[in-house]
């Protein structure tokens, strides 16, 4: 088993990008996950495409260590949002090596299925233009809230670098069947988000949103049925967005991150029946 890792900036959001490239290189990752494109939430910290001397430093990071950049984040769909706001990041994190761009759709109108594809073929087209996919997540609380919803999208906005992004957590909130994920075309996969989680889905919003942000769990050390989903999946990178506070304050970011590394490798080493995929160079 050698498969390629990632780790992701929320696991780690207190971290600069450089800060989270270092800390990954320690732990044994072989790729990292920015947080370019901030969500503004109130005590979050912001780390912006346009600050030259974060991207410099950034830069020399991936260069001293030779980890790479998987993927971008977030480029949400949202009614009051521009998605060509997003291209100062996009550029940027082409110019870093990223190969996505994950995206998910934050609107409340149930009837605006239109307006969604719309947006999410805007995001492609831009993507497109620096050689990134774009990876469409369903987060179960926002307006896509399964992956049926997810494909319907993808589907009715036909880009050729349209995906799919496969979130261990959100697969178990919303129920998502194997078949259901067996059924759509492997192109659609590029990535997918390992953590764990208790076996009871949350009953409110407001509690999904806290175990997403605040209390995943190390991967085997939960209910979820991780091995059955990634061999329903062709065989892709691992980005390990794995958030917990309390963790964190306990043992701090580093060894966080390099405990879900490992229990993430100790549990497919155990179960999981798929090829590895490599780092590339």
């Amino acid at each position: 088993m050698n498969n390629a890792f990632s780790l992701a900036h929320l696991t780690v959001l207190g971290c600069s990008p450089p800060e989270m490239t270092y800390i990954a290189a320690r732990a044994g990752y072989d790729y990292v996950s920015f947080r370019l494109i901030p969500l503004w939430t109130p005590g979050e910290p912001a780390y912006l495409p346009e600050d030259k001397f974060l991207m410099k430093k950034t830069k020399a990071a991936l260069a001293d260590t030779g980890v790479k950049l998987l993927d971008l984040e977030l480029a949400r769909i949202l009614p009051d949002k521009d998605p060509r706001d997003y291209l100062p990041a996009m550029e940027m994190a082409a110019e870093l090596g990223a190969r996505h761009v994950i995206s998910s759709a934050w609107t409340s109108d149930r009837a605006d299925r239109d307006f969604i594809v719309e947006r999410f073929g805007q995001i492609c087209d831009q993507a497109k233009a620096f050689g990134l996919t774009v990876e469409l997540e369903f987060p179960s609380f926002s307006r896509l809230i399964n992956l049926a919803e997810a494909a319907d999208i993808v589907r009715a906005a036909n880009r050729p670098n349209a995906g799919i992004l496969i979130d261990m957590l959100y697969m178990h909130f919303s129920r998502v069947s194997l078949a259901e994920l067996a059924a759509l075309p492997s192109q659609w996969f590029h990535i997918a988000h390992l953590c764990d989680a208790n076996a009871d889905v949350p009953a409110t919003r407001d509690a999904m949103v806290h175990v997403a942000r605040d209390a995943r769990l190390y991967v085997g050390e939960g209910s979820i049925d991780i091995a059955a989903i990634l061999d329903h999946m062709p065989p892709v990178p691992y980005s390990i967005e794995l958030p917990h506070k309390a963790r964190v304050q306990e043992i701090g970011y580093e060894d966080h991150a390099r405990r879900c590394l490992e229990t993430a490798k100790r549990y497919l080493a155990e179960h999981s029946t798929r090829p590895a995929v490599k780092a590339s160079a």
